[in-house]
């Protein structure tokens, strides 16, 4: 290590670390009291000679049979931005807006714990799972509570577990297109009820249980995705009315509850259920930073068991250290320190990206100033190609994400979902002047 120090004039530290990579990586074998040694290399199984070609794999079409579900939209919806790009598609926080210090001393006490890393209660550590079941407001108990490995694995779980293939889903249109994704890979038909910046309809949703005798219903009341509208107070009970009157579940998406801007969010439609026909999906994904791979869905009666089970299935438990750190996290003084700055960092960022807007594109036409979430929903003019406009953006280097694939049929008009909580305010200013040159 004196040698290697000396000869490239670089810190010891540094050179420790340049030696555990390759050791990672296989290239060198350190051997305490000995030195560091060029490991051994395996022999290399010999390369197919010229004349045998490229691999043919195109048995694997006949095995595999027709495609099951396309996930190519969620795919590109999650790829990462390249070097350069100014990202307005993510469902992330940007790294200034993530707790990382809380979460880094939150992560080494869990770790710290003796227990962490034993098998722990398929459902969830009951400290977490009651605090998810408190952030509820008091419409279910820890028992109803079952953690999962975010709020996406919390669809996948409910959609499966509470409807049957070949069955009908109903859905706010737009809605958030992971969910249209998790819906049809559990073999759902998807039926859309139009929506607007109140919410969904409730006359429109009473037609759709009517209609198709659906069982469930997937909606946000909250800071919906991709459009940021909030169920309006005079629409909340009616739409519990239409659900009971139906015999339906209504599948609560809560995942954007801390993500409040302008004051507090309503408290979910689950608080004022009765009758266990709301099940609530919550995520701390969202508020916290795409590593904390933690959320949970609440359910009670014999829906809760059915999740249960079909979440037992999945992979049997949340890692313990993760959700060790979500209670940690939660449950410290820096959680409400967080949810204040992280208020007022998304709102600088939403107010530069409808600044930036009205001096560029005066003619864009949104659901207004979003009271909270990530998203601005802008509806293009018509003949435009929302498809090939955002093509055209990545080329120019800003990503942003169509409007197409968020509804579950026809759209009415082209669209953009424009992100404001993926970068800071000079990038968001920048990547609509380089938007508006494109439309």
């Amino acid at each position: 290590m004196r040698e290697l120090t000396a000869r490239h004039r670089a810190s010891p530290v540094t050179v420790q670390r340049a030696i555990t990579r390759l050791a990672a990586e296989g290239v060198v074998d350190p051997r305490p009291g000995s030195g560091t040694f060029v490991a051994e290399r395996a022999a290399s199984p010999a390369a197919p000679s010229s004349g045998d070609g490229p691999a043919d794999l195109s048995w694997q079409e006949v095995a595999l049979g027709g495609r099951p579900t396309h996930a190519g939209a969620l795919d590109e919806l999650l790829r990462l931005a390249g070097p350069g790009e100014l990202p307005l598609s993510t469902g992330y926080l940007e790294p200034a807006l993530q707790p990382r210090g809380a979460l880094a001393t939150a992560l080494a006490r869990a770790g710290r714990r003796e227990t962490v890393w034993d098998r722990g209660p398929t459902a969830g550590l009951p400290e977490l799972r009651a605090w998810f079941a408190r952030d509820a407001g008091g419409a279910f108990t820890a028992d109803d509570v079952l953690v999962t490995a975010g709020g996406q694995a919390a669809l996948a779980t409910t959609f499966r577990a509470l409807a049957q293939p070949g069955e009908l889903l109903l859905v706010e249109s737009p809605t958030y297109l992971g969910a249209l994704a998790a819906a049809r890979a559990a073999g759902l038909r998807v039926v859309p009820v139009p929506s607007d910046r109140d919410g969904v309809r409730p006359d429109l949703l009473a037609d759709a249980f009517s209609r198709t005798g659906s069982r469930l219903f997937y909606a946000q009341p909250t800071y919906a995705n991709p459009h940021g509208a909030v169920l309006a107070p005079d629409r909340r009970a009616a739409v519990l009315d239409v659900v009971a009157a139906a015999g339906a579940f209504l599948v609560e998406d809560d995942a954007a509850r801390d993500l409040a801007i302008d004051g507090d969010p309503p408290p979910p439609l689950a608080a004022d259920d009765r009758h266990g026909h709301v099940v609530l999906l919550r995520s701390l994904t969202k508020s916290v930073a795409p590593g904390l791979r933690v959320g949970a869905v609440a359910a009670r009666g014999p829906a809760g068991s059915r999740l249960r089970a079909a979440r037992l299935l999945d992979d049997f438990y949340v890692s313990g250290p993760l959700q060790q750190t979500a209670v940690d996290l939660v449950g410290s003084p820096t959680w409400r320190r967080h949810r204040k700055q992280l208020r007022s960092g998304l709102a600088a960022r939403r107010d530069a990206l409808l600044a930036a807007l009205a001096a560029t594109l005066p003619d864009a036409v949104h659901l207004g100033r979003p009271a909270g979430g990530f998203h601005v929903w802008v509806r293009l003019p018509d003949g435009v190609d929302d498809v090939q406009l955002a093509l055209a953006a990545r080329a120019a280097g800003v990503v942003v994400s169509p409007g197409r694939p968020w509804f579950a049929a026809e759209p009415p008009a082209p669209f953009l979902r424009l992100t404001y909580a993926g970068a800071p305010a000079r990038d968001l200013t920048a990547a609509i002047t380089r938007l508006a040159t494109l439309i």
